[in-house]
C-alpha cells in the first residue's frame, strides 16, 4: 500500500486536495455565502481531479522507467512493485473513474461544456508523459498549466450550483458575481503556474545526466545548465514583480503583506541567489524542494482571506 501511494505521488495529491479545499472554503467562500448544496458537487469534483491526477502520475512513471533508473533508482516503482501491464490497467481505471465523475458533475450542473476541462487535463497529462516531458520547454509549460488549472477548475465548478427552491418548488441555478472573485482566482492560478514552471526547470537541471543518456531534449540539454538557471531566475523575477504588484492592492492589510514578505518574497529572493551559485545535483534538489514549499505557503495564504 505504501509503495502504491508513492507511485501515485500521494504527497502531491494531498497538495492538490489542500489547494482545492482552500480555494473553495477560504478564497471563494470569503467572497460569497456558502451554500450547503454545493458541498456535494465539490466532493465529486475533488474525487474527479484526484483520480485523474493520480492516473497522470502513473502514466508519467510508465514512460519514465529508463530515465528514473538513472536519475532516481531508489524510486522506480514500475516493474518493481507493479508490472507495466498492470500499471496501464490502473492508469485507465483511475482516469476513467475521474472522467466519469467529471462528466456526471458537468451534466448534473447542466453545463456539459465544462466536461472539456477534464478531457483537456487528461490529454495534457498523457501527451506530457509520452512526448513533451523530454522536449524543449513545452513539457515545463504543459505541467505548469495543468497544475494551475486546479485552482481555476475549482472556481468554475463552485461558482454556481443547482439548488432546490421551496418557494418556486423547482431546481434553480445559483450563480455568484464573477467580477468579485475572478481577479484573486487568476492571481493564484498564475502564481501556481509560475512557481511550478520555475520548479520544473530546476528539476530538469537536476536530472540532466539521466536525460542526456536517453537523448532527451530538455531545456538544460539544449541551452546548457547555466543558461537554464538564468531562465529560472528570469521567471522567478517575473513572479516577484507580479507578487509585489498584487500586494499593492492589499496596502492596508498588514497581516497579508507581512505573510507574503516572510514566507514568499524572502524565500524567492533566496532561490534567486542560490540559482546563481548552484552547481551540484543536491543544490538543485534543495531548490526544487524549496519551490514546492513556497507554493505551499502561497496556497496557505488563502486562509488570510477568512480573517480580513
Amino acid at each position: 500500500m505504501i509503495s502504491f501511494l508513492k507511485l501515485i505521488r500521494y504527497k502531491n495529491l494531498l497538495m492538490v486536495l489542500l489547494t482545492m479545499v482552500l480555494t473553495k472554503y477560504a478564497l471563494l467562500d470569503s467572497i460569497f455565502i456558502s451554500i450547503p448544496e454545493r458541498n456535494y458537487q465539490f466532493s465529486i469534483l475533488i474525487f474527479s481531479v484526484i483520480f485523474i491526477m493520480a492516473g497522470g502520475y502513473i502514466v508519467n512513471d510508465i514512460y519514465d522507467i529508463e530515465i528514473d533508473k538513472i536519475n532516481k533508482p531508489n524510486k522506480v516503482f514500475i516493474d518493481n512493485i507493479i508490472s507495466k501491464k498492470n500499471a496501464w490497467k490502473v492508469y485507465f481505471l483511475l482516469t476513467s473513474i475521474g472522467l466519469l465523475l467529471g462528466f456526471y458533475l458537468s451534466f448534473f450542473e447542466g453545463t456539459t461544456s465544462n466536461s472539456l476541462y477534464f478531457l483537456l487535463i487528461i490529454f495534457i497529462l498523457f501527451v506530457y508523459s509520452k512526448y513533451l516531458k523530454k522536449t524543449f520547454f513545452l513539457g515545463n509549460l504543459a505541467i505548469s498549466f495543468c497544475l494551475s488549472m486546479v485552482i481555476y477548475i475549482t472556481y468554475v465548478f463552485t461558482s454556481e450550483a443547482i439548488i432546490y427552491s421551496e418557494s418556486l418548488e423547482e431546481f434553480v441555478v445559483y450563480k455568484i458575481n464573477h467580477h468579485d472573485i475572478l481577479g484573486p482566482v487568476l492571481a493564484y492560478s498564475f502564481f501556481a503556474f509560475l512557481t511550478t514552471l520555475v520548479r520544473e526547470i530546476i528539476k530538469d537541471i537536476e536530472d540532466i545526466n539521466g536525460d542526456l543518456k536517453l537523448n532527451a531534449k530538455t531545456l538544460p540539454i539544449i541551452i546548457g545548465r547555466n543558461r537554464s538557471s538564468m531562465v529560472a531566475i528570469f521567471f522567478t523575477v517575473i513572479l516577484l514583480i507580479i507578487i509585489i504588484i498584487i500586494l499593492h492592492f492589499f496596502e492596508n492589510e498588514v497581516v497579508f503583506i507581512s505573510y507574503a514578505i516572510a514566507f514568499i518574497i524572502i524565500p524567492l529572493i533566496y532561490v534567486l541567489f542560490k540559482l546563481l551559485s548552484a552547481e551540484k545535483k543536491k543544490d538543485f534538489s534543495k531548490l526544487s524542494s524549496l519551490m514546492k514549499l513556497i507554493m505551499l505557503f502561497g496556497i496557505l495564504s488563502m486562509l488570510l482571506f477568512t480573517i480580513q
